[in-house]
């Protein structure tokens, strides 16, 4: 994967404001499929318009491709940092709750902007991450990605609240990611008990901007 292809492609959606006009729900999921297979913006658009240009909700479509194209360009692209270092292995089988393993450990992935919903300032947050970690599993989509299994969450924040726009500076997320890894230890992971009979490990990575 080009990082720095990846990066310019993402930075252009910085030209069109940022808002869901819809929760995110499997059936505009569905819909907005091609997302998957097309890394320019420009031609995310060109499909968006042949394909809903005639609906009166246009401006929904619009904002749903282009911001699932955001995120999963960004995912993948963190993705592909985690799995370049020597210490992790990519899981071999498509598995929505184990996107790859560190030291043995099997995780997903995701990275948020800081959440409005949690109440505290980000400063609480910082030093408070266990609380956070649990916020952001009981309040998670109830979509395709809802589970309690292990995940890594790399939250954003930026200084002006367009803490959107970190996920398209990849370079910035490679140094974080690169530092955790370097000194990655199972045992600073948090623990949760959210389902019976089973251990969830967690932690954050903070990406500030």
């Amino acid at each position: 994967m080009d990082l720095v292809t990846i990066e310019h492609e993402l930075k252009k959606r910085f030209q069109f404001p940022y808002h869901w006009g819809q929760k995110q729900n499997n059936e505009m999921d569905r819909q907005t499929n091609f997302i998957y297979h097309i890394q320019e913006l420009s031609i995310i658009i060109e499909r968006v318009q042949a394909d809903f240009s005639s609906k009166s909700n246009h401006q929904e479509y619009f904002d749903y491709a282009l911001n699932r194209w955001y995120n999963f360009w960004s995912a993948q692209a963190v993705e592909h940092i985690f799995c370049s270092h020597n210490n992790v292995i990519p899981n071999a089988a498509k598995d929505k709750t184990k996107d790859f393993s560190i030291n043995g450990i099997t995780f997903d992935h995701k990275t948020s902007v800081f959440p409005r919903g949690f109440g505290k300032p980000f400063g609480y947050a910082t030093s408070h991450k266990r609380e956070l970690i649990q916020w952001l599993y009981n309040n998670q989509s109830q979509q395709q990605r809802l589970h309690f299994k292990n995940r890594l969450f790399i939250v954003l924040h930026k200084s002006d609240g367009n803490h959107w726009q970190l996920k398209a500076e990849i370079g910035l997320l490679q140094r974080v990611i690169k530092q955790y890894l370097s000194s990655f230890d199972s045992e600073r992971l948090e623990r949760f008990n959210f389902e019976q009979d089973s251990e969830t490990f967690s932690d954050i990575l903070w990406g500030i901007g």
